[in-house]
């Protein structure tokens, strides 16, 4: 990958990049097509499918997780992916078994709240496979999806703070017809669970009506959240935030244009949501 790369940068070409996880959906496509806008005339984009272990804790999914990596291909060619980079554990955690894999990237402070005090280990993961890629493939650019809005900024922090030379893109969030956020995890619902999991994005809109009538008391929205989740069968609220968009700061008020995360768990499966309000 190192070698293509270079060889592309020689002949004057840029290189977008869509780091995905795999089971690609409409949202991923939309990161592709973001990229290919990025890539400029005759560049090139670039999809990796991976499944990183190290962002998993040991009791979630990771085993489970949905893979389909045939299918993954196909939509890359379908929507005019130019590369598919498709590492293995052993070329990412060369000698983990043996204890010879032991250096990793952790970002301190934007990490610490919502997913990062959820799931404490997740962002180590996630920072270390992302550098990671960002050295294999050696990017202009990088587009992340706004559904992981945290993650974005994360990784936004990492490339300042390490001198990276590329450029990260945050692309809408693509949903569903019902509003629900496009994920691959969305295929552990159940048919019953289904229709719950619009007790996230209710959730943002009910947020986004009580911030156009004024500003209203963080821990005061919060139970409204508390309230309308435990609406939905099954549905059970993991976390809700509101906070500053680019410094991931909590507000104590929350207003027009503050930002909202949460996680809710539908049956045993974890969504997440975010939106500026």
């Amino acid at each position: 990958m190192q070698r293509r790369a270079r060889s592309w940068h020689r002949d004057g070409l840029r290189i977008a990049f869509v780091p995905t996880m795999g089971y690609l959906h409409e949202g991923h496509i939309s990161l592709v097509h973001e990229a290919r806008k990025r890539a400029g005339p005759g560049g090139i984009v670039v999809v990796s499918i991976y499944v990183n272990p190290t962002q998993f804790a040991p009791t979630e999914d990771l085993s489970l997780y949905p893979r389909d990596l045939p299918r993954d291909l196909f939509l890359c060619r379908e929507a005019g992916v130019d590369a598919a980079f498709l590492p293995s554990d052993a070329s990412m955690y060369p000698g983990e078994e043996t204890g010879q894999f032991s250096t990793y990237v952790v970002e301190d402070r934007l990490s610490r709240g919502m997913e990062g005090a959820s799931r404490p280990t997740h962002f180590r993961g996630v920072t270390t496979i992302v550098a990671k890629l960002f050295l294999c493939v050696q990017p202009d650019s990088a587009v992340f999806g706004a559904k992981d809005w945290q993650q974005a900024q994360v990784v936004r922090r990492m490339v300042q703070n390490l001198n990276f030379p590329i450029q990260v893109v945050v692309a809408p969030t693509r949903r569903d017809v019902d509003g629900v956020a496009l994920s691959s995890r969305n295929k552990y619902l159940s048919p019953e669970e289904r229709p719950r999991a619009v007790a996230l994005v209710r959730s943002l809109d009910l947020c986004r009506k009580a911030v156009r009538r004024g500003v209203v008391a963080a821990p005061l929205l919060k139970a409204r959240v508390r309230k309308e989740v435990s609406q939905y069968p099954s549905a059970r609220l993991d976390y809700v935030e509101f906070f500053d968009p680019e410094s991931l700061k909590p507000v104590r008020t929350v207003r027009r244009g503050s930002h909202m995360a949460l996680a809710v768990r539908v049956g045993a499966t974890r969504l997440i949501d975010n939106g500026r309000l």
